[in-house]
């Protein structure tokens, strides 16, 4: 809640068209506090990436249970499933790039706030920044900050500030 309130101080001089979230409790909550109390528009896209059978596991429990598959995430998440039962980098990607399409018809001019998850958040910066998305974990997003970035009319997206403190 603290971290939200810093953020709400951060963005307390930008006027929003509109606020989005993910519909779970923690990103809405957020978003209700840093947006300023206008209304939050739930969006399911924006929903945490799902990482199957690895989900409330640490690294050390269920990388032995299958180490081949954890190679097979860190070589390539867009095609292998988290966990084996979880999405892929490449279904997030598709599901949070489509939200944002959708978005730029909507509201084809403006400020937007959105709040997502650390996960969805690093990989659809990794894609939008052309790096591979093996390498979405060298991404680091602070909890509760402000990241500015601006999508052109064809998608490609500018990365104005990652992690500010406005």
């Amino acid at each position: 809640m603290e971290q939200a309130h810093l953020a709400a101080a951060q963005l307390k001089n930008i006027s929003f068209s509109a606020v989005f979230s993910s519909p779970l409790e923690r990103a809405y909550r957020t978003a209700q506090i840093a947006g300023g109390g206008q209304k939050v528009n739930s969006d399911d896209r924006l929903i945490e990436a799902d990482f199957g059978n690895w989900e409330g596991k640490s690294k050390e429990t269920f990388i032995p249970e299958n180490e081949q598959l954890w190679q097979n995430w860190c070589e390539d998440p867009t095609q292998t499933k988290a966990g084996g039962t979880g999405e892929s980098a490449g279904e997030v990607i598709n599901r949070v790039e489509d939200f944002y399409r959708w978005l730029q018809q909507q509201y084809p001019a403006g400020n937007i706030l959105v709040v997502a998850h650390n996960g969805v958040n690093r990989f659809y910066l990794a894609y939008k920044l052309g790096m591979p998305l093996k390498n979405y974990r060298k991404l680091v997003i602070d909890n509760s900050s402000v990241t500015l970035f601006e999508l052109d009319g064809d998608g490609e997206l500018s990365l104005v500030h990652l992690n500010s403190k406005l």
